[in-house]
């Protein structure tokens, strides 16, 4: 059996007015056309928070603080396993816009149900059903 290797990623869980940011995934990428939460891959000697901060400005064109660790999944993909780890965080600077994504949606709790996110982000979307007190 193969070791795979494993990609570790921070994500950005933005919350405005009972609402929380999406981005699609573009084409020509793993899991393409899919929603996730802003974010990237961490690089050699970079802490999950400025990793979270360099992927947020290069994607979404805008600046966050990134506070606490929210909820933490390692999920095995056939070809990769991702250890990924979400933050919560706030906007401090500009507003987001899609630059390295096919679009973004402020969604609330209700319409999670709507879009279709990756393998790995489902027990995070469990764990926010579960906690009310972060749709502020």
């Amino acid at each position: 059996m193969r070791k795979h290797t494993i990609i570790e990623v921070a994500a950005a869980l933005v919350f405005r007015n009972e609402k929380i940011l999406i981005a699609r995934r573009p084409s020509g990428v793993h899991l393409a056309g899919l929603w996730e939460f802003p974010g990237g891959k961490r690089e050699q000697g970079e802490s999950f928070e400025s990793c979270l901060q360099r992927e947020i400005w290069e994607e979404l064109d805008c600046g966050i603080t990134v506070g606490s660790l929210v909820f933490r999944n390692v999920h095995s993909y056939s070809e990769k396993t991702v250890d990924i780890r979400f933050y919560h965080c706030t906007l401090t600077q500009g507003e987001p816009r899609a630059i390295e994504c096919d679009a973004l949606e402020w969604i609330t709790k209700d319409q999670v149900a709507d879009y279709s996110f990756p393998a790995a982000d489902v027990a995070l979307l469990e764990y926010l059903g579960r906690c009310p007190h972060l749709w502020v």
